[in-house]
């Protein structure tokens, strides 16, 4: 059955949140391009927060609302109404609500069913993964014609994704493009066939039960996600004694004895997320 957050109930206009067999879907709501503010970007880091610490959320999900936008970034009415003071705590709490959400010990998943470029991509490149519905927009990162650059983690996230001097191309000529060329450069997964956003939804999330209990060990898979996100950013050295420490916690989990007694007996594991 699904799950209500207690947040959303205040302003569900800005991100929806639900919760149905181990997953939970947030979907940025503000038509018609699901651009953010700050007071979705407070809401979507509150979500974020509320998805941490339910025990029942294996999985994250993050898609746009419609059937044209993930989310065209920044909202550049917003942006050009307040002051240059306002814009940098703008850009400094979005960055602190995406790093949350990208060292969050759960699987996040991008669902991109539509539209995905400036800071939406920004809030993609978060992800851990991201999946495209074909033929449903474009995806970039062109804040060079505005005269600015990605502020939102963007010129980090994307020459760590892609490489340097292929970002900083993509990024200076502000290109956008499909989500077939995205897939070639390694910011897609995968993409899937879908009428609409429904259907395009419905494949997501049977790719995202993939990775949720009972067939898939999901503190594993946080932990695998702990280990590539933080591993990345530190020396290999602190790297491997992350690591180490991540599987010790496994070590010592119901899963890890459930998997080894399934390999070693020959059966199936039933992994209970514990």
């Amino acid at each position: 059955m699904a799950a209500q957050s207690p947040i959303t109930d205040l302003n569900r206009e800005l991100v929806d949140y639900r919760v149905a067999e181990g997953v939970a879907v947030l979907t940025l709501h503000d038509p018609p391009a699901n651009t953010y503010s700050y007071e979705m970007m407070q809401r979507l880091d509150a979500q974020v927060l509320a998805a941490r610490m339910d025990e029942s959320v294996q999985v994250i999900v993050i898609t746009g609302s419609g059937e044209k936008f993930f989310c065209a970034g920044a909202n550049i009415q917003m942006l050009s109404s307040v002051t240059p003071e306002f814009k940098y705590y703008f850009c400094l709490h979005a960055n602190e609500t995406l790093a949350r959400l990208e060292q969050t010990p759960k699987l996040v998943i991008a669902a991109l069913n539509g539209h995905c470029v400036g800071g939406g991509l920004e809030v993609a490149m978060a992800a851990d993964m991201r999946v495209a519905r074909r033929g449903a927009g474009k995806m970039g990162l062109p804040e060079v014609s505005l005269g600015v650059l990605p502020g939102t983690g963007g010129t980090q996230r994307l020459a760590r994704i892609v490489g340097k001097s292929r970002a900083i191309e993509l990024m200076a000529t502000g290109e956008l493009f499909d989500f077939e060329k995205g897939r070639e450069l390694g910011l897609v997964n995968q993409i899937y066939e879908g009428e609409n956003s429904a259907a395009f939804i419905e494949q997501v999330m049977i790719y995202a039960r993939q990775f949720t209990t009972p067939d898939k060990a999901a503190r594993a898979v946080g932990r695998i996600k702990r280990a590539v996100q933080t591993g990345a950013e530190i020396p290999f050295e602190s790297a491997l004694a992350l690591e180490r420490e991540l599987q010790q916690q496994l070590f010592l989990s119901e899963d890890a004895k459930e998997g080894l007694d399934a390999y070693v007996n020959k059966r199936k594991a039933v992994f209970k997320g514990k």
